[in-house]
């Protein structure tokens, strides 16, 4: 079902599925570059080949393992109703309620025609309403929101760690290749060797990923985490500045930072928040509710 559900956005957002393809092919580029042009010229004849080889594809596989959690993951989606509700009464208080942007008591989706929980906002490319959601973001072709923002996170946190260990282990190649090349002047390389120019190309091309990706990955994970600390989605924020009015939420109950952190990456260990485990639902409610609040209908 849920590679069903996938599938389906893959269909819908032709720029998700861009992104995910390219996402993938990074990822084995990077693993390819420096196995194949760092780390067995450099480190061929050394234990570290083996050292640098086997953490930096533990890294990769982490990472692809919390992508595929993030992208397959259901976001915190607001069941649809199996019977059509009759919401003629209830159309002009709801719109009173937005009007005071209130964020206290369930709201009125007009598009998915069903009640949201608190804090949760629609997607036009999912075309659902997501609980707490945070944005839609077409590295993963699918939502960030209360049930998979962890695995984002992670995904944000490894693809950073990949950039920077794959900066330094070019850098340490580089270095190296410069030193042997005026230890033997005037020898060339073995015949069956890569070309010096075709194992700088990879080295630039590598450098210039890493440091996008790992620039733009750390912005957005640094992002994430002010986000959970000051508990305000960005949908949150921007309707804050617009209001100008923060005591018109009610959902800040200034929390401790480390309960906020616990919410969203599991009551365990901090070592398994390294980890894409299924961790325990969210205190506030957690993802057991009707598609029904308790009106009087």
């Amino acid at each position: 079902r849920l590679l069903k559900m996938a599938s389906l956005r893959c269909r819908k957002d032709p720029c998700g599925f861009i992104c995910l393809i390219l996402t993938y092919f990074s990822v084995f580029y990077a693993d390819y570059v420096v196995i194949q042009y760092v780390l067995i010229p450099a480190y061929s004849n050394s234990i570290w080949c083996s050292f640098h080889g086997a953490i930096f594809n533990v890294i990769l596989l982490l990472l692809l393992a919390c992508h595929s959690k993030a992208v397959f993951s259901d976001p915190g989606m607001v069941p649809l109703p199996e019977t059509a509700i009759d919401f003629s009464d209830l159309r002009s208080q709801s719109a009173r309620k937005n009007e005071r942007g209130s964020c206290e008591g369930w709201t009125l989706c007009n598009r998915c025609e069903t009640y949201r929980p608190p804090r949760a906002h629609h997607c036009r490319i999912c075309q659902r309403c997501i609980r707490r959601m945070d944005h839609h973001c077409p590295w993963i072709n699918n939502c960030v929101g209360e049930l998979n923002q962890k695995y984002f996170i992670q995904f944000l946190f490894y693809t950073g760690l990949a950039s920077l260990y794959s900066i330094a282990l070019v850098v340490s190649a580089w270095i190296w290749r410069i030193r042997s090349e005026r230890e033997s002047e005037g020898t060339r390389d073995g015949d069956g060797g890569p070309s010096k120019h075709l194992i700088v190309a990879h080295y630039i091309i590598l450098l210039v990923e890493s440091v996008l990706f790992g620039v733009f990955v750390m912005v957005i994970f640094y992002d994430q985490l002010v986000s959970i600390i000051t508990d305000e989605t960005p949908i949150e924020q921007i309707r804050n500045r617009l209001m100008k009015d923060k005591a018109a939420n009610p959902h800040h109950t200034r929390k401790p930072k480390l309960a906020l952190l616990r919410e969203v990456f599991g009551r365990g260990s901090v070592l398994c928040w390294l980890f894409p485990f299924h961790s325990s639902p969210p205190s506030a409610g957690g993802i057991s509710y009707s598609a029904l609040p308790d009106y009087d209908v």
